[in-house]
């Protein structure tokens, strides 16, 4: 199979280090590129290759057609990435439900979760607070919410310490899976803001304390992902 990369020139001072040398013993040219020969490559009658050219600050990928009456290259389309912005945040809804076990935790998170909201200007009327008794209920109320069709994306807020007993194990593994399949059942994102923690030291210092406010970075990723799907995933 005859391969082909188009360099567009800027790779002239490193052709041997890479393998490449001139075919039929000079560069052949299409447009403004260079088309290089690799070394050792098998032939067939007919065959593919992938080449990228370089005009401007453009790199533009083709792909060539090799035959016995010779070649072409046809160009594709360039490789589009798509990502959320946390400032195009207008006409966006949220809804956020917050367990009321361990309140001392989850009010500090859902404080930093609206100071967040706010302050990438979302306004108070986009956002409804759901509250509901433990993390273990977040799921099935994310899912409700997630499904009514009212909201971009649902912030799940809790806190799961560890105690004496297995219970610990079970609520927090319930939560992060009530969580994901709410997203996946209902196709809007649910952000997991469930603090599982050792100790209740632990929970304070990711609820305004030391190591930040995790409600505050949930809501952050609740804005991206909402504005993910709403401009570039309908």
């Amino acid at each position: 199979m005859a391969s082909f990369v188009s360099t567009d020139c800027i790779l002239s001072n490193y052709h041997s280090q890479l393998g490449f040398v001139p075919r039929d013993g000079q560069y052949m040219f299409c447009g403004s590129s260079n088309i290089l020969h690799l070394q050792n490559a098998p032939k067939s009658p007919r065959s593919l290759s992938f080449a990228l050219s370089m005009r401007g600050s453009e790199i533009k990928p083709h792909i060539a057609v090799q035959s016995k009456g010779g070649s072409a290259l046809l160009q594709t389309a360039a490789v589009r990435h798509l990502t959320g912005s946390v400032i195009r945040t207008q006409g966006l809804r949220f809804a956020v439900v917050v367990a009321r076990f361990n309140e001392i935790i989850t009010k500090q998170l859902l404080e930093g979760a609206l100071s967040t909201f706010k302050n990438y200007s979302v306004r108070d009327e986009d956002i409804d607070v759901v509250w509901v008794p433990g993390s273990f209920e977040i799921g099935v109320v994310a899912a409700k919410l997630g499904k009514s069709g009212k909201y971009h994306a649902i912030l799940c807020i809790g806190a799961v310490v560890r105690g004496d007993t297995t219970h610990y194990d079970a609520v927090a593994n319930s939560a992060a899976s009530g969580v994901l399949s709410a997203s996946l059942n209902s196709g809007v994102p649910c952000i997991f803001g469930v603090l599982t923690c050792e100790n209740m030291d632990q929970a304070l210092n990711r609820a305004g304390g030391k190591s930040g406010n995790k409600g505050a970075e949930a809501a952050l990723t609740a804005i991206e992902m909402a504005s993910l799907f709403e401009h570039h995933l309908k």
